[in-house]
């Protein structure tokens, strides 16, 4: 991809949410989580790299002991499409007994944070919760009516980026979440 071919993608792409929808997101998410489990010490995992800005973002928002870490997982690379689920960095901390909270980019189908939150669960977990900051509307859930627990919006099924969603590698740090022309 090339410098011109990037910046005519953002060009032309379709602002969904700005910078202030996404902020206001992050504050209701970070309200949310800290009712639930402000009283729990988590263990916060960020889902990288698509997880970091919002993980980022929302980390300054809780304002309770909490204890962070990382995984990187994914079942896209550097393709648009999902394939299996390949680690490329595993726990570096141990989840036996520990509330977790899973925090990635978006919810698309769902397969990677449910993989996830399930390894999280096999290797001894009190309780997995999952946060992400869009959640693409359609039918094609890895179950029927999967959902993280803490949304900060909900997008049509368009291919999107910004605020930590890429398109192609680039453009995670567009300041809203925009929308490919034509797809």
């Amino acid at each position: 991809m090339n410098l011109k071919h990037t910046l005519i993608v953002l060009e032309e792409a379709e602002c969904l949410a700005d910078q202030q929808a996404v902020e206001a997101a992050l504050d209701r998410m970070a309200e949310e989580i800290t009712t639930q489990l402000g009283e729990r010490s988590p263990l916060v995992f960020c889902v990288m790299n698509g997880g970091l800005i919002v993980t980022g973002q929302l980390l300054t928002r809780l304002l309770f002991p909490l204890e962070v870490g990382y995984l990187h997982a994914s079942r896209y690379g550097s393709k648009t499409t999902g394939g299996e689920l390949l680690w490329k960095a595993e726990f570096q901390a141990e989840v036996t007994g520990r509330t977790v909270l899973l925090v990635d980019d978006i919810l698309d189908e769902g397969h990677t944070l449910k993989a996830l939150s399930d390894e999280c669960l096999r290797r001894g977990a009190a309780s997995v919760l999952t946060a992400v900051l869009v959640d693409k509307r359609h039918v094609r859930k890895v179950e029927p009516g999967y959902r993280a627990d803490f949304t900060g919006m909900e997008i049509p099924d368009r291919f999107v980026f910004g605020y930590g969603l890429d398109y192609d590698g680039v453009w995670r740090n567009a300041p809203g979440i925009y929308a490919v022309k034509g797809m």
